[in-house]
């Protein structure tokens, strides 16, 4: 997935309300929207660096969307709104090993009334977490905070065996470089005790890492899912 636009570097001051970041771009102070809803623990230093998009449509509020932040020589890629259009850009192109060739690829899939999915491809479900965390060295972690919604969509994937569909999680992991997946199990037990229900039960799990630039962001390798901590 190519920007349309130029990425302009800035220097992260802080975020707050959630939504909300302020960034020092050469010497004037912008705010920008945030996309990514989850704790971004161990993103928001002070002073890292940061790209962001600019968008001039007088209707929106923030023209600029905080898009990479730097964190220990890493890209980490935060806006949340990105990762379906990278793994559609994926899937059209090939990128995902567990998916080449995939045909009818029909995003926003509505499963059920309260419950719509990522993606479906024929008879295959493919919902998709964005993965920010990585708290050790060459190892990246979700959630980043307690997420009733994962779990709910962990409990919809194992009924969805019983209906016909191959259920799959993709962990798109916008970590520069990182080599290893695993739960955060520490940080929401809940989802930990949902995941093994659900690997039990038949649902495929998957972790892809991102390579990432200021002109680009597009999946690069499967990576390994570790279950144990």
């Amino acid at each position: 997935m190519k920007f349309t636009s130029t990425l302009i570097k800035g220097k992260l001051i802080k975020r707050y309300k959630r939504f909300f970041t302020d960034i020092k771009v050469n010497s004037q102070t912008v705010t920008a929207h945030c996309a990514n809803t989850g704790s971004m623990l161990g993103l928001l230093d002070q002073g890292n660096d940061v790209w962001l998009t600019k968008n001039d449509n007088p209707n929106r509020k923030l023209k600029y969307t905080l898009e990479i932040i730097k964190v220990n020589k890493s890209l980490i890629g935060v806006n949340t709104h990105r990762a379906n259009r990278i793994v559609e850009h994926g899937l059209n192109n090939n990128l995902i090993n567990d998916f080449k060739n995939i045909k009818n690829i029909k995003p926003e899939f509505k499963y059920s009334d309260d419950t719509r999915f990522d993606f479906l491809c024929d008879k295959k479900i493919i919902e998709v977490k964005n993965v920010t965390l990585t708290r050790e060295p060459n190892i990246a972690e979700f959630p980043d905070a307690i997420t009733s919604r994962g779990s709910k969509h962990l409990i919809k994937l194992i009924d969805s065996l019983k209906n016909g569909y191959k259920p799959f999680v993709l962990f798109l992991t916008q970590i520069q470089g990182i080599n290893n997946f695993r739960i955060a199990k520490d940080i929401d037990k809940e989802y930990y005790k949902n995941y093994l229900l659900a690997k039990k039960a038949g649902v495929k799990f998957l972790a892809y890492r991102c390579s990432l630039s200021s002109k680009e962001i597009k999946i690069e390798k499967k990576i390994k899912i570790i279950d144990e901590r």
